[in-house]
């Protein structure tokens, strides 16, 4: 189940000191949804989908991206979707067998392709950035909404510059209605 998780627009930007690099607004103590609606009022629609990312929990956050590069990409090529239907599987079973899946299928796949980044989002869902006899570090938090993101920018560089504002915002509308209800 969703939710809001960060009183402020600031308080996230706080838990995720990379934003401020990413995102060209000031944080600010609005409500986080109200922030984000500020952003995409403004036509800062590459912000708003930044902020979205990184407000969404992580498993959110990969629903939402696949349903954004379905809505963005129309009709991509089977072959092309091996990355989107891993992270799919990981969405309806978050098991760590099925993130180590997408996660290999990300590694594998190719970098400038927004379905590689989907699979790369629920990879990094969860399990061990680092793992050694001695040491083990968990996944940063970060790193599901950074290729969330990834995936959904390189995906709205398929649509035309005409369009591409329009359908960000809806999929900005679609984030906005998981961190409301949840999935």
């Amino acid at each position: 189940m969703s939710g809001i998780r960060f009183a402020t627009a600031q308080a996230l930007f706080e838990a995720y000191p990379e934003l401020l690099r990413k995102i060209g607004a000031d944080p600010s103590d609005q409500f986080p949804m109200d922030f984000l609606k500020t952003l995409a009022s403004e036509g800062r629609v590459e912000d708003a989908v930044t902020f979205c990312a990184y407000l969404l929990p992580r498993r959110e956050a990969v629903w939402w991206a696949c349903g954004c590069e379905k809505a963005l990409l129309r009709g991509m090529a089977q072959d092309r979707a091996a990355g989107r239907l891993a992270a799919e599987a990981w969405v309806c079973e978050p098991d760590d067998e099925h993130r180590q899946a997408a996660l290999h299928v990300g590694t594998k796949g190719d970098g400038n392709d927004a379905s590689t980044w989907l699979a790369l989002a629920a990879g990094w869902a969860g399990g061990f950035l680092l793992s050694g006899p001695h040491r083990k570090i968990p996944m940063p938090q970060y790193m599901t909404a950074r290729a969330a993101r990834t995936a959904v920018l390189i995906s709205a560089l398929k649509v035309s510059r005409d369009e591409r504002p329009a359908r960000l915002k809806a999929c900005i509308a679609d984030g906005m209605r998981l961190v409301g209800t949840g999935m």
